[in-house]
């Protein structure tokens, strides 16, 4: 006795449909061109906001990103941090609570002059150097002016605000 056969039909229905799944996968591989990119950290022009940052009778300016993460740190102005070393590169304070990272990536690659939110201390992180990639590292936006003076040795003690419009 002979056993059925199993039929082309269904043999190509699964065939389309195991390479349409592997397709659907590849397309959201990093590196792929055709994936998604992440947003830019550049702000938008109708969104900007503007803060000063304060040390002593010097005052440094920067501009917030337009990301969930920014806007909660807007949310916390104004602030007065001690800014200390950490490393080299960068300065660093601890915030009054985490930020949030709704939308946020997973991590990014800072230049000099960015300020940052490192979300698993929850601080506030001002590079002075750029650095290679750090995961849960966050943009917030940079610093237009002033990077020499924010770029000191710490301890010193900052007051950020809100510029005026």
């Amino acid at each position: 006795m002979k056993k059925p056969a199993i039929t082309l039909p269904w043999r190509r229905e699964m065939l389309a449909l195991l390479i349409g799944s592997f397709l659907g996968l590849a397309a959201c591989t990093p590196g792929n061109s055709n994936a998604q990119t992440p947003a830019p950290r550049m702000p938008s022009k109708d969104s900007t906001m503007k803060i000063r940052l304060i040390v002593g009778e010097q005052v440094a300016t920067a501009t917030l990103y337009d990301n969930a993460t920014a806007r909660d740190f807007a949310a916390l102005l104004p602030l007065t941090l001690t800014m200390e070393d950490y490393d080299t590169i960068e300065r660093v304070s601890s915030l009054p609570r985490k930020l949030s990272t709704q939308g946020a990536p997973e991590g990014m690659e800072p230049v000099a002059g960015e300020l940052t939110h490192y979300a698993p201390w929850a601080n506030l992180a001002l590079f002075i150097k750029p650095r290679s990639y750090s995961r849960s590292l966050l943009p917030l936006g940079k610093v237009d002016e002033g990077l020499s003076m924010l770029s000191r040795r710490g301890p010193y003690t900052v007051r950020i605000e809100r510029a005026a419009s």
